[in-house]
């Protein structure tokens, strides 16, 4: 065979094979999301994670377009130190945080972009995100995204630079 047609058959090749791999790497990514405990922040689907550089991207656009952002962790965090505009909503963890959350988005249109963070402490420990992305939804809420925030808010948020308010 020439190297000519041998190139024309590996270029055919190519594209479905790298088609087969990108489906079973998200079949996979599913698989995991699914797979977690529905507690735990390893359960919230990529798709509805937003990265700190991401939400600080969507903070500072037009104010009509800007996201409602909701601190579901510590009173005491969010007192201290939190994303400039957020809303404290409750602690994602405890009944009564998940009370106060449905009632802070009482008012507010199903369809509105609501990003939730909470800081507390590394991603996959952390006990307030999942449950109050999960009553995000259970109140039929369609546009809700989560700040995946990977160790904590001090780290990922603050040493970046990234503009913070305290509680007045």
């Amino acid at each position: 065979m020439r190297t000519h047609s041998k190139l024309k058959i590996v270029f055919a090749v190519l594209p479905v094979l790298l088609l087969g791999l990108s489906i079973a790497a998200q079949s996979s990514a599913q698989a995991f999301s699914a797979s977690a405990d529905p507690g735990s922040a390893l359960s919230i689907p990529l798709a509805s994670q937003v990265t700190p550089e991401q939400l600080q991207h969507m903070l500072s656009g037009s104010v009509t377009a800007q996201p409602l952002v909701l601190q579901v962790g510590s009173h005491l965090m969010f007192e201290q130190s939190h994303i400039p505009y957020a809303t404290y909503a409750g602690p994602g963890s405890t009944p009564d945080g998940l009370e106060a959350l449905t009632l802070a988005v009482a008012p507010i249109p199903k369809s509105k972009l609501i990003v939730l963070y909470c800081g507390c402490c590394p991603w996959n420990h952390c006990p307030n995100i999942a449950p109050a992305y999960r009553r995000m939804l259970q109140l039929g809420f369609t546009n809700v995204k989560v700040l995946y925030i990977a160790n904590n808010f001090g780290e990922d948020w603050v040493a970046k630079g990234y503009p913070t308010q305290t509680a007045k």
